[in-house]
């Protein structure tokens, strides 16, 4: 071979070498527009898919570090409340399913109810809460809508785990007036061991002020169902009455028994609510709102004006402070009863719907999926917040 030539094919190999040397450069380099997508992806308000968290491996998300949580679970259908044994944790989704995180295992349990869940509007599988003996008799209670001859209606049931989901061992309250909007549905256990059930108007004005009907009011029932003897009108299971459409409650450290409330739509709108619930209390809807003053009914320690934020489940810190979960708001509040101030603690993830504060820390689910929202890959997700 002449020298030439092997001057020639040594020339090749090197602008050869030189081509793909900047090609690679090219490609790895971030300070253009490839790394002006990635800034707007982690910043664009939307959390990043968690490959790890629906199987549970506590893998931290993309960017959720610098929002300040982690993601326990992630693609649940529709979620609604949290409830906690132990470590292990379990969320009620509307459609009529249970899911349980449990050691880093996420299942999704069915439930076999006597009466199938009506999935519609603001009704379906809502209220869910463990019983204080749990541990023994895998018992639950639970508040879910269903369809009995062309009307909405709801009902309280108990409830028991077993190995294959939940089964219904029998139900407590029925033919609660329901609708596609205003069901309540939100369920807690008092400091007193009795259970209390938030309940809507259902869209009917008349009814929060009719103590005879259960729509619009707060219930307050023993662990086996039957009235107790302490409530404040006799034979009724009704607590508090004259509630628009109540989703959340809880107790501070004195046993002072908050709620949250939806205001009115349309115009005058807002007038979103926050409760301290007296027995015997009446709240004032259809006939007041706002700072509205009427005879024999109690005003709220807060409210919205016209804004309207849809407060959905309420959680008590210990300083007595009231944390908000809010769906239209899309934001995670927290109110203090002795300054009368409102701060946000968490925003950006959308639509928010249940908060409870357990060993310290906080918990929130999504509620993205509710056909109100604008889902993500990863919605809707459990947020234990740092």
């Amino acid at each position: 071979m002449s020298g030439t030539m092997k001057i020639n094919i040594l020339s090749l190999i090197l602008i050869i070498s030189m081509v793909a040397s900047v090609a690679c450069s090219k490609q790895n380099d971030t300070s253009g527009v490839n790394a002006d997508v990635e800034a707007e992806t982690q910043t664009d308000g939307k959390a990043e898919a968690d490959t790890g968290a629906e199987s549970g491996d506590g893998t931290e998300q993309t960017g959720s570090e610098s929002r300040g949580y982690t993601v326990l679970a992630e693609k649940l259908l529709i979620p609604w409340a949290i409830a906690f044994d132990g470590d292990t944790v379990y969320i009620s989704e509307r459609a009529g399913s249970i899911v349980k995180i449990e050691e880093g295992a996420v299942t999704r349990q069915p439930v076999r109810l006597k009466k199938n869940t009506k999935n519609e509007g603001e009704g379906g599988f809502l209220g869910f809460v463990l019983a204080p003996d749990f541990a023994k008799t895998r018992q639950a209670y639970a508040y879910h809508s269903y369809e009995e001859s062309a009307s909405i209606l709801n009902r309280i049931v108990l409830l028991e785990e077993k190995d294959d989901g939940w089964e219904e061992v029998k139900a407590y309250i029925e033919n609660i007036p329901g609708s596609y909007i205003h069901d309540g549905g939100r369920m807690a256990i008092g400091p007193d061991n009795h259970l209390y059930i938030t309940t809507g108007d259902a869209g009917i004005r008349e009814l929060p002020q009719d103590r005879n009907s259960l729509a619009g009011k707060i219930l307050r029932m023993t662990l086996d169902g039957k009235i107790p003897a302490d409530n404040p009108f006799p034979n009724s299971y009704v607590y508090s009455y004259g509630h628009r459409n109540s989703q959340g409650i809880d107790w501070n450290d004195e046993g002072i028994m908050y709620s949250s409330e939806h205001g009115p739509s349309g115009t005058p709108g807002g007038h979103d609510e926050l409760n301290v619930i007296e027995p015997g209390g009446n709240y004032g809807w259809p006939n007041i709102i706002g700072d509205e003053q009427g005879e024999g009914m109690t005003t709220p320690i807060y409210h919205t004006g016209d804004e309207a934020i849809a407060p959905s489940g309420i959680a008590i810190d210990s300083e007595n402070r009231i944390l908000v979960a809010a769906l239209r708001g899309q934001k995670l509040f927290r109110y203090d009863p002795k300054d009368k101030t409102m701060e946000a603690l968490l925003e950006h993830e959308g639509r928010l719907r249940d908060v409870k504060i357990h060993n310290g820390k906080i918990y929130v689910i999504t509620n993205n999926t509710d056909g109100r929202g604008n889902p993500s890959e990863g919605d809707d997700r459990l947020l234990v917040l740092k």
